[in-house]
This record gives structure tokens, C-alpha cells and sequence, in this order.
């Protein structure tokens, strides 16, 4: 059985989903027992939040000319590719039905003036909810039996909006008696990804990006063989190939891998995508749908570490690292457990810590949009030892991106660390702070923004990533 999930760009257009229908036809006559589950049409997530929040803000003839926009999207696609009038007016009231209810929920959200994240997550999600209907049809029209099924049905979650997390003993269950007797009548599930519901009812979603994290949740409910994701790559490369040109596809990488690149900010993946896989462990593989015969990435358990001992260099810019310092922070217990409470009390997520062995200093890295809420929590919470002089500053420095090194042969391998700060050092680049986790996959290092796209390049250019 193979799970294929379809991102935005793969359903971009009419001949994007003509050539996903293509990839589907040729994957049910390998394996009849074949899922798909699909990403909103490319740019229709970001249209209905934008409508959401002008909505908050007052501004009514946003949402108005966003949902006339999406209708014309899609029946557009539904024009050129189902010549089937009857499939075609049932599409276009299934258009309405669903545009119309984002027009009502904007009015609501006007009405109030705000936007919750529990109502963003009802908005967000339509973009999937129009587009599994229309690649269900398109397949139908190449004589694919297909059905189109609302994750919601199916992925259980908790109630944490905006990026929920799914209970999977229940979601298993009603993956399977969902989905399991329609893939046993020969019908190709096309499933929601993104979205899912609490046991409520509630819609959720599993964050930006979560289609990748929808296909891995449902193909380690239904034991699937493989998990393909295909997007407008050929895969996973040594770097961005818009800062390194000559970056290549990798072969093959481990779980570990994977998800230490997805989480330092390689796009191809979202990062919680691959804990269902590593549970039964089901390869993942990275293809790209406008290049289907490229054989991509795979992702499994353990690779055979051809190519060296660091496979990738990634990065996150536009980050903030937050340092709380002072003298009297010495053997004063609790500060960095206060510290982290007070960060995790603002939902912001840690990229990176670091502290230095006389405990004088801990610094971390946040997204920059969450600084100001961290700081005002900080001085909060440590307003004691501020006032007591046991703490000297908390600052934030804007500007920073982490430069990630990424290899599971790293570990035990000699003057890697060397290679790394040697080839920035003679480039001039400044190593403001470093990490490296126990599992040795990852060298982490905080640079100036400035400086992040050269420090990828040389450090690719010390490693001869680029030769294989």
C-alpha cells in the first residue's frame, strides 16, 4: 500500500492536476491499494488567512474579493479538465456550498473584531476542503474510481489550534474503518491533508505545512509499504540551491536526518512528518511531481553513510537570540528551569540553547516575532533576581540565523567541528554561539543574518558536498 501526498504546487493548476493524475495512474497499476491526500491549491491558504485577519481588522470586501477569486480557481480547473457537464455543476455547488460558509465565518470574525486561532483553523483549512473534491473528479475522469474524504472524519486531534497533535490510538481506528473498506472496493481515497478535528468535532489543523505530517499520520495507521511526498523538487539537496547552485539531490538519508534538516529549515518536509513513519518504520520518499521519473529521496531507519559524514547544510533566518546574564546566576538553582517556563508560557518555540560552563550565561534562539513576548516574560518572571542584581541583562539581539551541519556519521568522526569553524573562520564569518546535540547528528551555529548565506556556502564547499 503507498500513501502520495500532493503539496500546493503539485496542484497549482489544471495541468499540475492533470499530471498528478497521471502519477496516481501510473501508481494504481503498481500497487491498486494507493491513498492520496492533498495540499489546498497553491496560494489558497495564504488567501483565506489574509481574509481572516483583514476581516478582524474591519475590512469586509477582502474576504469578498478572496472568495470570488477561489471560485474562479478552481472551476477554472474543473473547466478545462472534467468535460462531464453533470460532475461539473455538482462541483460548482459544492464550490458555493463551501465559499459561502468562509463568507459567513469572516462576517462572524468582522462582527467580533478578532480573530481566534480555533477560528483560523476553520478558515484555513477550506483550501484543502475544495481541492480533494476536484482531484477526486479529475481522477474520475481518467476512469480512476475515487472518493473524496474530509480528514476531519478521520484525524483526531487535541485541541491545540494551529498546530494540533494527533491521538492516534483513535485516529487509527477510524483511518481504517474509513478508509480501508474503500481501498478494498478498489476506490482511491483523495483525504484532506492539514486539517483534522478534537473528538468534539472541532476543526484543527497540524500547522503549516502539515499535509506532509497528514500522509505520515495515515500510512502508519494503515501499515502502508511507502509514504511518497511529491513536490516541485527532486528531492532533498546538500543545501538550497539558491545559495549553493551546485547542491545535489541526496539519495537516501536517515529519519534522524531528515528531521533534524526539516526542523533547521530545509522546506521539502514538515518537520513532524516523520515520527508516525519511524513508529512502523515506513520509507519515506521525496519525488518531484514535474519530474516524476527523478528517483528523489529516500528516507529510512538507517542509510548505508555513502557520500561522507555530513550530508547537508540548512538554515533559519530572521530569528532573535535572547541572552540572560550575570555573575550572580552561579549556583543559584532554578534560573534556567524559570527561564524556559516563562518562554513556553507564550507558546514561543527554542531553536537552540546554549549556556556556558560557569552558568553565567544562557542564551537561546527564538523566531523574531516571538521576541517581544518573550522579553516582557522574562522580566516577569526573573523580576526578583533582576532587582537582587543576580541576573545583570536580559537582552535580545535581532538579526541572527542558525547555520545547521546535518550527518548521522558525524558522530565519532574527527575534526568535523574544525572543518566547520576553519572554513568560516577564513571567511571572516563570526561564530556568535554553538550547540551540538548529544546524537552528534547536528553542529548547530548562531551567525549574523548576513553572513548565513556565506557561511552555507563554505561550509558546502569544505565538504565537497557537491561531489557525492
Amino acid at each position: 500500500m503507498r500513501v502520495l501526498k500532493f503539496g500546493g504546487t503539485s496542484v497549482g493548476h489544471a495541468e499540475a492536476f492533470a499530471q498528478v493524475a497521471s502519477i496516481v495512474e501510473r501508481t494504481i497499476a503498481e500497487d491498486p491499494q494507493t491513498v492520496v491526500v492533498t495540499s489546498a491549491m497553491s496560494g489558497v491558504t495564504n488567501a483565506l488567512i489574509a481574509a481572516a485577519r483583514a476581516a478582524a481588522a474591519g475590512d469586509e470586501q477582502k474576504y469578498r474579493d478572496v472568495r470570488t477569486e477561489l471560485l474562479v480557481k478552481h472551476q477554472v480547473v474543473a473547466g478545462q479538465l472534467i468535460s462531464d457537464g453533470v460532475a461539473r455543476a455538482a462541483l460548482g455547488r459544492l464550490f458555493e456550498e463551501r465559499l459561502v460558509m468562509f463568507e459567513r465565518l469572516c462576517q462572524s470574525i468582522a462582527i467580533l473584531g478578532e480573530l481566534t486561532k480555533r477560528g483560523l483553523d476553520v478558515v484555513s483549512g477550506l483550501g484543502e476542503r475544495l481541492s480533494a473534491p476536484l482531484l477526486a473528479a479529475v481522477l474520475r475522469t481518467r476512469n480512476i474510481p475515487a472518493e473524496a474524504v474530509d480528514a476531519g472524519e478521520i484525524i483526531v486531534t487535541d485541541d491545540h489550534f494551529g498546530s494540533a497533535n494527533p491521538l492516534m490510538d483513535i485516529t487509527r481506528e477510524r483511518v481504517r474503518a474509513r478508509l480501508l473498506p474503500l481501498i478494498e472496493g478498489g476506490i482511491v481515497p483523495v483525504v484532506t491533508g492539514f486539517v483534522g478535528a478534537t473528538q468534539d468535532g472541532i476543526a484543527t489543523t497540524l500547522g503549516r505545512g502539515g499535509s506532509d505530517y497528514s500522509a505520515a499520520i495515515i500510512g502508519s495507521c494503515l501499515d502502508a509499504d511507502r509514504v511518497e511526498i511529491w513536490t516541485d523538487v527532486d528531492g532533498v539537496f546538500t543545501a538550497d540551491p539558491r545559495i549553493v547552485p551546485e547542491a545535489r539531490t541526496l539519495p537516501q538519508l536517515s529519519y534522524t536526518e531528515a528531521a533534524e534538516l526539516a526542523y533547521f529549515g530545509a522546506k521539502v518536509l514538515h518537520p513532524k512528518t516523520i515520527l508516525p513513519a519511524i513508529e512502523k518504520d515506513i520509507p519515506i520518499h521525496v519525488l518531484n511531481t514535474f519530474n516524476p521519473d527523478h528517483p528523489g529521496t529516500r528516507i529510512v531507519r538507517q542509510t548505508d553513510n555513502q557520500g561522507g559524514s555530513v550530508k547537508a547544510i540548512t538554515a533559519i533566518k530572521d530569528l532573535t537570540m535572547i541572552t540572560v546574564e550575570g555573575r550572580g546566576m552561579i549556583g543559584v538553582p532554578g534560573i534556567a528551569a524559570r527561564t524556559f517556563q516563562a518562554v513556553a508560557s507564550v507558546g514561543a518555540n527554542v531553536l537552540m540553547i546554549s549556556q556556558s560552563s560557569s552558568e553565567q550565561n544562557i542564551c537561546f534562539v527564538i523566531p523574531k516575532a516571538d521576541a517581544p513576548r518573550v522579553l516582557n516574560a522574562l522580566h516577569e518572571a526573573l523580576s526578583h533576581e533582576l532587582e537582587r542584581q543576580h541576573i545583570d541583562s536580559i537582552q535580545g539581539q535581532d538579526g541572527i540565523v542558525i547555520v545547521a551541519v546535518v550527518g548521522s556519521a558525524m558522530k565519532g568522526t574527527p575534526g568535523i567541528a574544525a572543518k566547520v569553524f576553519g572554513a568560516l573562520g577564513e571567511a571572516g564569518i563570526n561564530v556568535i554561539a554553538i550547540a551540538q546535540g548529544a546524537s552528534e547528528a547536528n553542529i548547530s551555529l548562531v551567525a549574523a543574518q548576513g553572513d548565513g548565506d556565506e557561511a552555507v556556502r563554505r561550509i558546502h564547499a569544505a565538504f565537497e558536498l557537491d561531489k557525492g
